[in-house]
């Protein structure tokens, strides 16, 4: 057996040729008793090992990052337990903190910090050979927590490496430990690496010399290779073992405690925040709340208290308070409109139950996720609603997500050409493609190699810049989970990780987003002195200038697309602008909805009603005219016609999303195609509703979210109808 502890991914920045996911893979085919994913400055790559290591029980992925120095050659950290990862992070934390193009720690520094923090007894460093290194210091510190490193690169140089480290291990009395210095999984990503250090280094292949590597030996080896390499140093295999064993510390531990600083004495988050959503029900009904409504609250608090998820609504509130305070128009979108609790707190503004929208498309217990509430904020003062949130929990608690930034076809093809020594100056990637011939000259047979790296490196990370709004808070440090760095844009931070990341360790995370028409909203009202909330609804002459296609300047349907389609639709109320705002996007064109819709809708408005024989598919469906328009109402027919838990429902709807063939369709859809038919659903009618189903694969809107969006639509347009010079 053989455990890697020496192991970079792609996120080591075009230092390592292999995503994460790929070292894990194959060191579970390899056998291996564990991996230690360890990039530069960072834990980027974790969240993707981890996708893989938690399906594959007999590995251990250690956790572990690369720390660079000003001043000192590369120390590897890796992690026994959970405090000695939240030392790891918050050191990391420390060595981005002078930004982005000042990356690195002093070596005295890091020996002050190790020494200081919380949790370090648990990390065991692996200082990089060379003469330089300080080891009697990295000794008095580590104590047997300190190994000496050894890879054999098979150069001609192995028995000076081996000399070095016996010297080192006589005089400190510490123990060597075999790694491969690992930059990709396979060897034949060798030609890849070789890119990525170009491009790194700025030089081409016939120029970049000794900064290449010198063979091929630096992928992920079996076992048996690793026990030949070192056949006369057992004991460097043994002690990756015995490493390896003593860190294990999971991701899984990794455990979201969020802020609970807004609950008042004498509340809990839950009752607190019943008590808001009670109060904010009172007010919108003006104290007279139906059957109906007060059954959808019930349900929803008591899922929320079931799933432990009261302190994020509380979270969102407060952010939204605070902008109401501060006189900046916001709205609530996406899938939480679907919510009643989000609707009483005023988070959203579309009423769940007269729309009749589905709770468990936001949240379900089966999903296994957090829910995900995004708020749009007017864009020219969310930056205001950015800094609260700093303020209110610290820096250390919160940070804005990451975007990765990857190699596009286009890019790719740009950079490797480039590597490759192709003499393309200034040229784009699109006119490199067309003018490759003319360029290449003597060069054109590097076509197709050029090609097939290109596609390797498509996907990898370029560098991480900032999500859209994507915030993550936590009531302990958040600098203890994953480390925060400086971003480009003054006055904000990041963590390394990005939404997809934090779904993969299940972290919660808040939007906020900026909405350009949201300014211009405010701006309108405040000429006409009047509150954009007060809109009068269902105008008719609004609607009317709306049917004839007079929307230029209006929020959401003044494509030409919609143009075209409003005078055949002709929208004459809220919900009929909600099926226009979806109806307009790459799913129901796919799905091949738009026609029979356009048809059966001018049909019913000549007198010729569209009905279904079924009662059931007439309340879900009735409305659209037997077009699954939006998510929901497949959700509402799998739950009253095939026997489908609303969770169950849930997992269909994010299992339609995956499919891009008929081979696609997996068991949840067969039996709601088989629940269908059990319960006298025609099956010609059955066919027909798969072949609109299938759209959604391309993207199909969420009704709720459609109801956010067409509510803006409509305030646009009743402006523009009535107060076109404002």
């Amino acid at each position: 057996m053989y455990a890697e502890l020496k192991c970079r991914s792609n996120f080591s920045f075009l230092r390592g040729a292999s995503d994460a996911r790929e070292h894990v893979e194959r060191a579970v085919e390899l056998r291996l008793a564990g991996i230690a994913i360890t990039d530069q400055n960072g834990v980027y790559g974790l969240p993707r090992a981890w996708e893989v290591a938690k399906l594959a029980p007999d590995i251990n992925l250690i956790s572990g990052s690369e720390i660079r120095f000003t001043d000192h050659s590369p120390i590897t950290l890796l992690c026994r337990d959970r405090a000695a990862y939240g030392a790891l992070t918050r050191l990391l934390t420390k060595v981005h903190v002078d930004g982005p193009d000042h990356v690195g720690i002093g070596f005295s520094e890091f020996m002050e910090l190790v020494s200081a923090l919380p949790g370090s007894g648990g990390l065991l460093a692996l200082p990089d050979p060379d003469p330089k290194r300080q080891l009697e210091p990295l000794r008095d510190l580590f104590a047997e927590r300190l190994y000496l490193p050894l890879c054999l690169y098979e150069d001609g140089l192995d028995s000076g490496r081996i000399e070095a480290a016996f010297a080192d291990h006589q005089r400190y009395g510490l123990r060597i430990v075999a790694h491969n210095d690992v930059h990709y999984h396979s060897p034949e990503r060798r030609r890849v690496q070789d890119c990525l250090t170009c491009i790194r280094e700025g030089v081409t292949l016939d120029t970049a010399g000794f900064k290449l590597f010198g063979n091929a030996e630096r992928y992920l080896k079996s076992p048996l290779q690793l026990r030949a390499l070192f056949r006369d140093l057992p004991d460097a295999i043994r002690a990756t073992l015995d490493i390896s064993g003593s860190c294990n510390f999971k991701l899984s531990e990794l455990r979201y405690t969020y802020p609970r600083e807004l609950t008042p004495e004498g509340h809990t988050p839950q009752s607190y925040l019943e008590e808001l959503v009670y109060q904010g029900a009172q007010q919108i009904y003006r104290g007279s709340i139906s059957e109906p409504v007060a059954r959808q609250i019930e349900h929803e608090l008591r899922l929320i208290e079931k799933l432990d998820y009261s302190s994020y609504f509380l979270t969102i509130a407060d952010i939204v308070r605070f902008a109401r305070e501060k006189n900046i128009v916001c709205q609530g979108r996406g899938s939480a409109a679907n919510s009643i609790c989000c609707y009483c707190l005023g988070i959203t503004a579309i009423d769940p139950v007269r729309m009749g929208l589905l709770f468990e498309r936001f949240i379900s217990e089966e999903r296994g996720e957090p829910p995900d509430i995004d708020v749009d904020f007017e864009h020219e003062r969310r930056e205001e609603v950015i800094q609260y949130v700093y303020t209110r929990y610290g820096r250390d608690h919160a940070g804005m997500v990451a975007a990765v930034r990857t190699y596009r076809e286009r890019s790719a093809f740009l950079e490797i050409s480039k590597s490759m020594g192709v003499p393309v100056g200034t040229l784009s990637a699109d006119a490199l493609t067309q003018r490759f011939d003319e360029i290449a000259g003597d060069r054109k047979s590097d076509r197709e190699l050029i090609d097939s790296i290109a596609e390797e490196i498509e996907g990898f990370p370029r560098h991480l810049s900032i999500h859209s709004g994507g915030f993550t808070l936590s009531a302990d440090p958040i600098i203890e989970t994953v480390p925060i760095q400086p971003a480009r844009m003054p006055g904000r931070t990041i963590i390394q990780w990005d939404k997809n990341d934090l779904d993969t360790v299940g972290l919660l995370k808040v939007d906020l987003l900026a909405l350009g028409f949201l300014t211009a909203l405010h701006k309108i009202c405040d000429l006409l002195g009047m509150d954009w909330r007060e809109i009068p609804a269902e105008d008719p002459k609004t609607y009317a200038m709306i049917q004839a296609a007079d929307t230029t300047g209006t929020f959401q349907i003044e494509s030409r697309a919609q143009k075209s389609m409003l005078p055949r639709t002709r929208p004459e109320n809220f919900y009929d602008l909600v099926v226009q705002v979806a109806i307009v996007r790459p799913g129901p064109n796919v799905g091949e909805m738009i026609h029979p819709y356009i048809q059966r809708r001018m049909q019913h408005r000549r007198g010729i009603p569209y009905v279904l024989p079924d009662p059931t598919l007439q309340s879900i469906l009735g409305r659209t005219y037997g077009v699954p328009i939006f998510q929901e109402q497949i959700m509402k027919l799998a739950i009253a016609k095939a026997g489908f838990s609303a969770g169950e429902a849930d997992q269909l709807r994010r299992a339609i999303a995956a499919w891009r063939s008929a081979e696609g369709v997996d068991a949840l859809a067969k039996r709601l195609y088989e629940g269908l038919i059990a319960n006298g659903v025609e099956r010609a009618y059955a066919d027909e509703l798969f072949g609109y189903v299938k759209g959604y694969a391309h993207y199909g809107f969420p009704e709720s979210h459609a109801a956010s969006f067409a509510l803006i639509s409509y305030k646009s347009a009743y402006l523009k109808c009535h107060h076109p010079a404002e």
